[in-house]
Order: structure tokens, then C-alpha cells, then sequence
């Protein structure tokens, strides 16, 4: 087993220079509008704020595990370090007072994934009881975590993460050879169950985290994106997860041990897209399957997936906004969740028009060549092969539209 001890700790900024490296491997109304009684009601909703990104801090930076795509791997040559609970608890609150956050306690395994659960559990509780944090926090789960030790974690933390990495288990072999399916799904399942006991005990249910996440890499092992989008959708299903990250496959120095494996590195735009797939999913109620179909299985890079899907099914378009229901009309291309609520509130008060959705602050486009106001229609011909090419762009991609 590697000795993770080192002569000289590095001081807090260099440790936290050194985390963030190790991170990045796991992601107004004018009066005259106003006066329309429609807009009133409808610019009520607004699109929810995205909350900032916990700071993610590190216990160990050297594994005992030697995963082909970590910089944490232990054949890496870099310099490693090892915190104490109590260090580690104190860097954590020290941060949540300068960024307001939250953190994310994680590690490289040190010794043993249950020698590593046993030191984020204590540092977790030394954050709660003895430092008197009450911020937002995430705490990792090591694969093959023992039971006793996700509960011991759970108890303080808001929120638990165990990455599943792989679409396919076999993958594992390949270039996670210390991992494998049942060291990572049993946790996952020990904590669905502990999250989903505690919010069954009522009022005096023991302490214990509300939700937990996942992260999956893309183009690991040759997987298209239709399995990977059928895997989480089962994940999120099985597993009640909050959510599921995506972050590209990245082999870029050959490593000891794994000298047959070809440098590679997946294009980010493809987990740009995966994001706004899952998110399709999960919010919008599109099936993996029709994202990704049979002869389609992966993502476009140029098209996002919500206007590929609607120029294959070109046929059920244009859509009436003044009758379509909430989930109809989150199928048109660049209506999302809040311009969908606010298309539904403003037409209880009137009959919506083009000049009404630009008072509403509707954007319309991408959104013209898919629909109808009042039976009027303002987007041309509707021709698939020309509205690909009016849409096709280079991947500067936004989540969510």
C-alpha cells in the first residue's frame, strides 16, 4: 500500500490550489406593457437563480487506487498530502466564510475506502458539533464503504455522492481496476435506503442526509450517448439521485499499468449535451429513447437535443400556444420551464398574441418556426433541412433551453 505521508504539509493556499486541480476530475416592465393584464400575471415568474457551487476540499491527494484517468492515481509522480479531520473541518469553515457555498469534503482513498469513510465521517462531525457549521454540505462515499460508516456520514451531511464513472461495467477492468459494479452501487443502494428510512420516521427521525448524486464519464469505453442517458434515467429511477454529472473520459499521459490503453479525451461539447439531455429527462419528460434513438445514439454537436428531436418529428408542428398543455409546450424549441408557466398563467386573462409573448419577455427566436398564436403563423415553410441549417452553430452550449 503507498505511504501518503509527506515530509512538509503544504500551507492552506497551496493545498487549496492543489484541491482544486484534484477537482477537476470529478461539475424589468414598461408601463405601456403593464396595462396588458396577461403580461402582469405572467412576468410574476421568474426564472429561478442558480445557486453557486460548494467549494470541494480534499483529505487525501494520493489513492490507493490507481484509476487509469485520476491525477490522484497512485503510480502519479505528483506531490500528494493527507489531512487530519480536524484540519481538514477547519479549512472547510474557514472557506464557507469567505464564498457562503457550502463545501464538499472528498478524498483519494487513503489505506482503505473504509480508513477514508472513517476520516470524512469524523471530519464532517467535527464541522457540525464542534465548529458549529450549519452551511450546506456534501460529503463523497468511498467505494465499498461500509454501511455503519455511510450512516456515521449521512448524520451531518445535507447531501452524499458515490461516482458510478462507468456506462459499462466492464469498463471497470479496463481502466478502474480496484473498482467494480457492487463496490459502487451497494452504497448507492445503502444510501437511498438510509435517506429513504429517515424520511419514513417522521417528526423524530434520526439525522441523516436528504439526497444523493453521482457522476458518470463519457466515452470511457466506445458507450454512445443512448446508453449512458438509459443509464441514468435507471439511476435516477432506482436510486432516487438528485442528480447525475457528466464529465468527459481524459487519458492523456500513458501511466503505469495501464500502457495498452491509447490517449484519448472526450470533446467536451458531448457532456455539454449529456447535460442538457439529462435535463430533458428530468424536467421535461423526454424518454432517453427519444432523445437518442436506435439509428441516432449519440448527441449532435452543432444541434442541441430538444431541436434535433422537434426537426425528426417536424410533423407534429406548429403548436397552438393559446391550447397546448404544460408538457406540449415544453417540446417547442426555446420554451422552457419558465416561459411554459408563464404562457399558462397569462392565458387566463387573455388570448396570447406574438406582440404579447414579446411584451412577456418570451423569446421567440427559435421559437417562431414551431408555433402558432391565434392560428397565425410567422415562421416560413416549415423545412427540416433548413431550419438544421439556420440552427446548426458551433458548440458554445447553454443548459436548459
Amino acid at each position: 500500500m503507498t505511504s501518503v505521508m509527506i515530509p512538509r504539509q503544504p500551507e492552506t493556499e497551496e493545498l487549496l490550489n492543489v484541491m482544486a486541480e484534484d477537482m477537476r476530475y470529478e461539475i424589468g416592465c414598461s408601463a405601456e406593457t403593464l396595462r396588458n393584464p396577461a403580461v402582469d400575471a405572467a412576468m410574476q415568474i421568474r426564472a429561478k437563480q442558480t445557486p453557486c457551487t460548494p467549494t470541494k476540499l480534499g483529505m487525501c491527494g494520493r489513492c490507493a487506487f490507481n484509476c487509469a484517468y485520476c491525477a490522484c492515481r497512485n503510480s502519479s509522480d505528483r506531490r500528494d498530502y493527507l489531512l487530519e479531520p480536524a484540519q481538514l473541518a477547519a479549512i472547510a469553515a474557514e472557506t464557507d466564510k469567505k464564498t457562503g457555498c457550502g463545501v464538499f469534503i472528498t478524498s483519494a482513498i487513503y489505506k482503505t475506502p473504509d480508513t477514508t469513510q472513517e476520516r470524512i465521517a469524523e471530519t464532517v462531525r467535527i464541522l457540525r458539533e464542534d465548529l458549529g457549521y450549519t452551511g450546506f454540505l456534501h460529503a463523497k462515499v468511498m467505494p465499498g464503504a461500509d454501511p455503519a460508516l455511510i450512516a456515521a456520514t449521512g448524520r451531518y451531511a445535507n447531501r452524499l455522492s458515490v461516482n458510478i464513472e462507468v456506462a459499462k461495467s466492464e469498463t471497470y477492468a479496463r481502466i478502474a481496476r480496484q473498482k467494480s459494479k457492487n463496490t459502487i452501487l451497494a452504497p448507492m443502494g445503502e444510501i437511498a435506503r438510509q435517506i429513504r428510512e429517515a424520511s419514513q420516521a417522521g417528526r423524530n427521525r434520526p439525522a441523516f442526509a436528504v439526497s444523493q448524486t453521482t457522476q458518470l464519464m463519457a466515452g470511457a469505453a466506445g458507450e454512445d450517448d443512448r446508453q449512458i442517458l438509459t443509464l441514468s434515467a435507471a439511476l435516477y429511477r432506482k436510486y432516487r439521485l438528485k442528480r447525475v454529472y457528466y464529465t468527459p473520459f481524459t487519458y492523456r499521459y500513458p501511466s503505469r499499468g495501464y500502457e495498452d490503453l491509447p490517449v484519448m479525451q472526450t470533446p467536451y461539447w458531448r457532456v455539454a449535451r449529456l447535460y442538457q439531455a439529462d435535463r430533458l429527462t428530468q424536467l421535461y419528460h423526454f424518454a432517453p429513447e427519444e432523445l437518442t434513438p436506435e439509428n441516432a445514439p449519440f448527441l449532435e454537436p452543432d444541434i442541441d437535443p430538444k431541436t434535433a428531436w422537434a426537426l425528426r418529428h417536424i410533423d407534429l408542428f406548429p403548436i397552438e400556444l393559446n391550447t397546448a398543455d404544460y408538457d406540449t409546450l415544453l417540446r417547442i424549441p426555446g420554451i422552457g420551464t419558465t416561459y411554459a408557466a408563464r404562457i399558462l398563467t397569462a392565458r387566463r386573462y387573455a388570448s396570447l398574441s406574438f406582440d404579447t409573448l414579446r411584451q412577456m419577455k418570451i423569446s421567440l427566436k427559435r421559437a417562431q418556426y414551431f408555433i402558432t398564436c391565434g392560428g397565425r403563423f410567422v415562421g416560413g415553410e416549415p423545412d427540416p433541412i433548413a431550419l438544421r441549417m439556420l440552427f446548426s452553430a458551433p458548440v458554445q452550449l447553454e443548459i436548459g433551453e
